[in-house]
């Protein structure tokens, strides 16, 4: 039977919040300050946790597949996408390889980026060690290197605060963080490319607010949507608010 819904719920087994489901997709709200998927730190992380939930909601036996097809940095909040059947995950996987799978965020920066709207380019390398990325230039520099670009718009500015709505074109580690710091409008909260701004306890102000795909199995378009929690920096800005 097709477990479909279009209505959000929050998951009775781990409180997350539930966007989709159906037999082949499972699209949720991330917390922020959760993984996305392991790593050293051994900490909880949204694909185990998820792989639970499944277990326990449908009763599973053995082992739960569910596929990470793409990641937030673990301060990120907002939509994610998982696939539940290995083909839903190569061709969601092949979608983001040929540039359908769409994804927009809004982020809160300082200041005003000039023009109001446009594009970011640039070419990032990453630091491995450091666990940073910085922007090069020259050719000798590029050496490594991946191109990234963003296409943004200024939705509001209040108190020398901007909300931005971002589509991302490349997905580059860090890419949005790096790439609005290097224009002088670092993210709220970013302790790491906006340090002249930021402060200790602050949440960075980045969102994954829109995913847009082809289903894989449907075939049709589909979209999906997180609002951002409604608390500062996010409460200063009128938009998208009924």
């Amino acid at each position: 039977m097709d477990k479909d819904t279009d209505i959000v719920r929050i998951s009775r087994v781990n409180k997350i919040k539930i966007i989709y489901e159906d037999n082949h997709l499972l699209v949720v709200e991330k917390p922020v300050n959760v993984l996305s998927q392991g790593d050293i730190t051994g900490d909880k992380d949204l694909l185990t946790i998820l792989k639970e939930d499944i277990k326990i909601r449908y009763n599973k036996p053995g082992n739960v597949y569910l596929g990470l097809v793409h990641r937030l940095d673990r301060p990120v909040g907002g939509v994610m996408v998982f696939a539940k059947t290995s083909k839903a995950a190569s061709r969601l996987s092949e979608q983001i390889r040929n540039g359908t799978f769409k994804k927009e965020y809004l982020a809160v920066v300082h200041g005003k980026p000039a023009p109001g709207e446009g594009y970011l380019e640039h070419y990032l390398l990453k630091d491995e060690k450091a666990n940073v990325v910085r922007v090069v230039s020259g050719e000798s520099d590029k050496h490594g290197s991946k191109k990234a670009v963003l296409e943004y718009k200024v939705l509001e500015t209040k108190k020398n605060l901007s909300l931005v709505k971002i589509k991302l074109l490349t997905g580059r580690y860090h890419q949005i963080r790096v790439q609005f710091s290097t224009i002088g409008n670092p993210l709220y909260g970013d302790m790491k490319y906006g340090t002249e701004y930021a402060k200790p306890g602050q949440q960075i102000a980045l969102w994954s607010y829109k995913i847009e795909i082809q289903h894989p199995i449907k075939k049709q378009e589909v979209s999906f949507q997180s609002n951002p929690p409604d608390e500062y920096p996010w409460s200063l800005f009128e938009w998208g608010k009924d």
